[in-house]
């Protein structure tokens, strides 16, 4: 069935509905579900992200080549079949996750800890064992938000490797007159820099690198008219993956086992974009932080070195 873009906005529309007791209760249904994952961190992903993050990295060999904080996310990719595919381009609800009825999902953050004394490596063989730890209902300040809390722990054949808590929020849809976000002013005057131009291009390989059908990552009419953001949203965990980036290409030596981060304002490709990054005088934390061209804070982070 082909589904006109009107059509389109009015269901996404029907959706934003108050969430009540019995919906919540049923979501909850959805705590304690587990699955588990297999997949091999083969060597293209890599060499792909590496392009798109524009590193000049030495082709990764398999067993010896670590891979970097963060890049598990190239793997485990959600591959449901087109029939399966909802208006926004995500799968339907329900499944491992619950069914939130709340058009509008974004990653919020994450808790990552990584044990050193077994990296991962790519070639490696490995397994994602995940468990819905939470699903929060809060009032906002223009709707209805739900948070899911989400632990992944991802082994290899020498056992566990990374645990990682995720954060999921759904947010009811925008609508006219909606208060605007607050906003934080960044702290300024970081040793560490890089200014970074989300152009259609960068979210586009990056979407396709982690299988990211999201609309709101490439689709500028369902993105403005249906979810009425004012352009393309930069992907979360990409905007987290330059900040460990930037770690690694001032501090090369340094090994990160542990990352906090929170997403706190969107990012558009309408403007350039900055990452910061303040280290201790001990070399143990570095501050992350990234900005919009005016100076908002959009996403903060701590990054644990070794």
């Amino acid at each position: 069935m082909i589904v006109t873009e009107s059509l389109l906005m009015k269901k996404m529309h029907d959706d934003t509905r108050i969430l009540d007791a019995a919906t919540l209760a049923h979501l909850q249904d959805w705590v304690g579900k587990t699955e588990t994952l297999s997949d091999e961190l083969v060597a293209a992903p890599v060499r792909g992200l590496a392009a798109t993050l524009d590193r000049d990295d030495a082709a990764p060999v398999a067993g010896t080549t670590l891979l970097p904080p963060l890049w598990h996310w190239l793997y485990f990719l959600p591959q449901h079949r087109h029939g399966e595919i909802g208006p926004d381009g995500h799968a339907k609800r329900g499944g491992f996750l619950p069914p939130v009825p709340l058009p509008r999902r974004m990653w919020a953050g994450g808790r990552l800890r990584w044990l050193p004394q077994n990296p991962l490596r790519v070639g490696d063989a490995v397994r994602r064992v995940s468990r819905i730890e939470a699903v929060t209902h809060k009032p906002g300040r223009s709707g209805d938000l739900l948070f899911v809390l989400v632990r992944h722990e991802v082994h290899n054949d020498a056992g566990l490797a990374l645990t990682e808590e995720h954060d999921i929020v759904y947010r009811t849809a925008a609508q006219p007159g909606d208060p605007a976000s607050p906003s934080t002013a960044a702290q300024r005057g970081a040793p560490w820099q890089r200014e970074i131009v989300p152009d259609d291009v960068l979210l586009f390989r990056y979407s396709a690198l982690t299988f990211n059908g999201h609309r709101i990552h490439y689709d500028r009419r369902y993105v403005t008219e249906v979810e009425r953001y004012p352009g393309l949203i930069v992907h979360g965990p990409l905007i987290a993956t330059l900040l460990l980036d930037l770690v690694r290409r001032n501090a090369p030596q340094a090994s990160v086992t542990g990352f906090d981060f929170k997403a706190v304002r969107p990012t558009f490709d309408l403007n350039p974009f900055r990452l910061n990054g303040q280290p201790s005088a001990d070399g143990k934390l570095v501050q992350l932080w990234a900005q919009d061209h005016e100076g908002w804070l959009t996403m903060q982070g701590t990054a644990e070195l070794a």
